[in-house]
């Protein structure tokens, strides 16, 4: 079972909210570092103007506001809601306003993608406009997959113009709490298209959750056991999230006081950490694990190490034996090493938040059936990441290929004043401290 940490963190002189995950051995395997006095983009929904088109690219160049500039690949052009079109005879030109949803954080020197798919998410299910499909969480049992096409088949009629995915977390959900809140998202999602054709360009339509709470929304609920803070103010924020109110935030009593913890109706404990002798981020070893994080070099427990070295067009991860000094039944040795260096790659892959072209370079082995049991036990370790990720293959020179889908910045990136230096070679990175 899981627990999610939000506290705050002082990080070359800058301040900021870090929401990690950790698992049952206290071990972080997501984090996500957000300025206190920064307004994140991804999720907003806005009305775009097109200012150009770029045929080469199949894209088009989309203002949301006067200073900002987003991508918009038109292979996502489906179901598009215009505001104001300038030509009925083009699907798309210069001038047209329509609504656009931040789909991908700017990365590196790239500017913020987003797409005319709309996304309405809630915590068991999404409505989308541009895919009008009706589909349910693979994640779910055959016997619950085939429930939920039944219901969504009953209600056919009130999705006609849009799309909808049930979630993983409607596994232990009712009916009934299903249906009110997928009507909730539907005239959420109706209510915003009727508004916008009364609006200028550059609207801001829908602000998206503030990360942590996307983060509490998109995380499986039946895996995660506690949530815990040391902010009075986010303690509440994610009470309310829950459905808790704030009349409950206070004990009973003719001197009421404040309550430090609260469970949710799904079992989830609430906490707000108050203890002033120890620090939340000092009892989950914050900075250490974000040091480590930035390291170019993580050690395993068998000796070994990784060496991960991003670059401009790709990552490239190198395994080595390191302090590893087994003798005997030396293939059978570097097998075992390599599939503990798998498992971690799968954890810093999430942790670092690396996508794009991913290259890992594993000790090599002679048995094509222990080159395939490592493949096996890596595509399985990599299923538990909830964002996607494709294993490719074994290249010629014995190098496995994969690729994660981009949504957010990488670790590295997301602390702004760290972009610009090399990592030291022995590990921390001196400039971040």
């Amino acid at each position: 079972m899981y627990r999610y940490i939000i506290t705050k963190q002082e990080w070359s002189g800058k301040q900021y909210y870090i929401s990690a995950l950790f698992d049952e051995n206290k071990k972080m395997i997501e984090v996500f570092p957000i300025p206190v006095d920064s307004a994140p983009l991804l999720g907003n929904i806005y009305i775009g103007r097109v200012e150009n088109i770029v045929s080469n690219l199949n894209a088009a160049f989309v203002k949301i506001s006067p200073s900002q500039t987003c991508y918009l690949p038109l292979e996502d052009l489906k179901h598009p809601i215009f505001t104001k079109k300038q030509s009925q005879k083009k699907k798309l030109c210069a001038g047209d306003e329509l609504i656009v949803q931040v789909s991908r954080e700017a990365l590196k020197t790239k500017e913020p993608s987003v797409t005319t798919n709309l996304s309405f998410d809630g915590r068991y299910a999404v409505v989308t406009s541009g895919n009008h499909k009706c589909s349910v969480s693979s994640k779910l049992s055959k016997e619950l997959r085939s429930h939920y096409r039944e219901l969504l088949e009953e209600h056919q009629s009130a999705l006609k113009d849009c799309g909808v995915i049930i979630r993983t977390n409607a596994s232990t959900a009712q009916d009934e709490d299903v249906l009110t809140e997928l009507k909730a998202l539907l005239q959420a999602y109706r209510s915003l298209v009727s508004n916008a054709q009364h609006m200028t360009a550059y609207s801001v339509l829908k602000k998206a959750l503030c990360p942590y709470l996307k983060d509490l929304e998109d995380l499986p609920q039946s895996t995660l056991e506690q949530v815990v803070t040391d902010d009075r103010e986010i303690f509440e924020k994610i009470c309310g999230f829950y459905g808790i109110g704030t009349e409950c935030l206070t004990s009973g009593g003719s001197v009421p006081s404040l309550r430090y913890e609260i469970s949710t109706d799904s079992g989830i404990l609430l906490r707000h950490y108050n203890d002033d002798a120890y620090s939340l981020h000092a009892l989950y070893s914050i900075k250490e694990n974000l040091r480590a994080a930035l390291s170019q070099k993580v050690w395993l427990k068998s000796g070994a190490y990784l060496i991960i070295q991003p670059t401009e067009a790709l990552t490239v991860i190198d395994v080595n034996t390191g302090k590893n000094v087994a003798k005997k039944d030396t293939q059978e040795n570097f097998l075992r090493v390599n599939k503990d260096a798998a498992a971690e790659i799968a954890r810093q892959l999430r942790l670092r938040n690396l996508s794009g072209i991913i290259l890992i370079d594993f000790i090599n082995l002679t048995s094509k059936e222990a080159e395939q049991e490592l493949m096996t036990y890596l595509r399985a370790c990599l299923k538990s990441d909830p964002v996607p990720v494709q294993l490719i293959d074994i290249t010629k020179l014995g190098l496995v290929e994969l690729t994660r889908k981009k949504r957010r910045k990488p670790l590295r990136e997301s602390f702004l004043p760290c972009q610009s230096f090399a990592p030291v070679a022995g590990g921390h990175d001196d400039a971040c401290t």
